[in-house]
């Protein structure tokens, strides 16, 4: 069921006046994801009819925009990736840790997202292997699916990784396999020491090549000096690592993915109204346990922070570390379940989409709502063009 108030609602009466003030620092992303947004599951995006075999019942199917940052788009590519993730689960305990980054940091983030956002996985992709290799800890290969999520609860730019890691690795001579101690994964201060320090040396090295830009507020870390000085800062502050309790099972770890994956910045289901321009939704307050609080926000500030969390055209928001790595998954995998002495996962049959959503949602858009007839399609429609620009009167 269509939720009473949706994101593309908001963009639609108010995108607009948003590109109109805006518009010296809307850049291409942006403007492409608040199109795709208001466009989506609309006649600009044509799409199909649909009518019922058996009685008289019809109905318009329009196509969706496919956007990553859409919240209407992800049910099914989560679907889709979690019975991917489901054939690579090991019978191990599995752990959550999470990195995140200093404000400062989140600033120089902000203006810089693909090189920036790129350290931050790389950063904790080589703290979490080399803590994971020293024999006093573990003395193992580990594996690590990373999830970007760039957001809080009130929407501002808070960019932290999740990540699910196995509860054990590959001995170096790739024949045992070592297990962590029961409900404990590694050292979360060291994580924290080894994060930090490969953030700030891959910082330093991507200002060096010429990589970063600065603007506004940042506009003095241009300089060498200022920059050194701020990350000699950095470099000596406690950043935030930590680990959750490891997960009761194989459900539970797929439960959290989907929860997880394809999020984006705030779903449908916590607006609340939108009156006289003022946007209202729900967010949870962890401060003070949890609760369920309402905020509300002019709709330019709601579509300025939601915008925020836009990411790059062709960057990965989800990657697998270690020996989940893509370039040897399989082959580290099969030799994971050798050492465990675990079955391998049996073949899963390819599945439509229909089914997956019917799966999702209950709804199966096979069948006539009317009568329980089979609803056929009988016509496609085609893309409504984009009005045409202002018609503007030239008395030259």
């Amino acid at each position: 069921m269509r939720p009473a108030l949706e994101v593309a609602d908001i963009f639609r009466r108010h995108g607009a006046a948003f590109r109109q003030v805006h518009a010296d620092r809307l850049g291409r992303t942006e403007r492409r994801v608040m199109a795709a947004i208001e466009a989506c599951r609309t006649a600009a995006l044509g799409g199909h009819v649909e009518r019922c075999a058996d009685g008289g019942f019809a109905r318009h199917a329009y196509n969706s925009c496919g956007d990553r940052h859409c919240p209407k788009c992800q049910a099914l590519a989560r679907a889709e990736w979690l019975e991917a993730r489901q054939a690579e689960l090991l019978p191990v305990p599995y752990f959550h840790v999470v990195f995140t980054i200093p404000a400062p940091v989140a600033d120089i983030a902000f203006h810089n997202k693909a090189v920036v956002y790129a350290i931050l996985f790389r950063a904790a992709a080589q703290a979490l292997h080399d803590v994971a290799a020293e024999p006093r800890y573990l003395g193992a290969e580990i594996g690590a699916i990373a999830v970007l999520h760039t957001w809080g609860q009130t929407l501002h730019h808070h960019p932290h990784l999740h990540c699910i890691v196995p509860g054990g690795g590959i001995s170096p001579d790739q024949t045992r396999w070592i297990a962590c101690r029961p409900g404990f994964f590694l050292p979360v201060r060291l994580l924290s020491r080894r994060f930090r320090d490969a953030f700030v040396c891959q910082l330093r090295i991507a200002f060096e090549a010429g990589e970063l830009r600065w603007s506004g507020a940042l506009a003095d870390l241009a300089d060498h000096t200022m920059l050194a000085a701020r990350l000699d800062e950095l470099a000596h502050i406690d950043w935030v690592v930590f680990a959750k309790p490891p997960f009761a099972g194989p459900e539970q770890v797929l439960g959290y993915l989907a929860r997880y994956t394809h999020r984006v910045a705030i779903a449908n289901s916590r607006l609340v109204a939108l009156d006289d321009g003022q946007v209202s939704f729900t967010w949870k307050d962890y401060r003070h346990h949890g609760r369920t609080k309402v905020m509300t926000l002019s709709a330019d500030e709601f579509i300025r922070r939601f915008l925020q969390h836009t990411v790059p055209d062709g960057f990965h928001r989800i990657r697998h570390i270690g020996f989940l790595a893509n370039r040897h998954r399989t082959a580290k995998l099969a030799r994971c379940r050798e050492l465990l002495a675990a079955p391998p996962p049996e073949p899963r049959p390819a599945r439509r989409w229909q089914d997956r959503l019917h799966e999702l949602t209950g709804q199966d858009i096979e069948v006539c709502p009317c009568c329980g007839g089979q609803m056929l399609t009988c016509a496609i429609l085609p893309r409504c063009p984009p009005p045409p620009p202002p018609m503007w009167c030239n008395s030259s």
